[in-house]
């Protein structure tokens, strides 16, 4: 699949998903990690996530018709880093604290196939 498409598909899931943070940061939370955000801090530090997600599907939404640029394998980088993070973070909040929502797998599955293609966009090209 083509950067394009990776741009497409990620600006359209991460800004879906920063706006259900922004409105909504405790059932996300719940969804995902089986219990809802109680502290006000909490709340704030989701909404904070939800806008640099929603920060992230802009640019990926902007960069989609220049995927060849060199700031766009930039954002595919930035994004690689994102979605290595993203299961790392879930499993270790998982063995550390037990928390585990209906989404664990599937946001495990779904950054891990994102993660893959990310490192597939930016191999290098070989000259066939």
């Amino acid at each position: 699949m083509t950067v394009r498409t990776l741009f497409i598909v990620t600006a359209l899931f991460e800004a879906t998903t920063g706006l259900a943070l922004v409105i909504a940061p405790s059932a996300l939370a719940a969804v995902l990690l089986g219990a809802p955000l109680d502290a006000p801090a909490a709340m704030a530090v989701g909404r904070v996530a939800g806008a640099a997600l929603i920060a992230l599907g802009v640019a990926c939404w902007l960069a989609r018709d220049d995927a060849a640029s060199r700031a766009a394998r930039g954002l595919v980088g930035a994004m690689l880093l994102y979605n290595v993070a993203v299961p790392v973070l879930v499993i270790q909040a998982r063995l550390g604290s037990g928390l585990s929502g209906v989404a664990f797998w599937p946001v495990l599955l779904v950054h891990g196939a994102a993660a893959v293609w990310c490192f597939g966009c930016l191999a290098p090209r070989r000259a066939g």
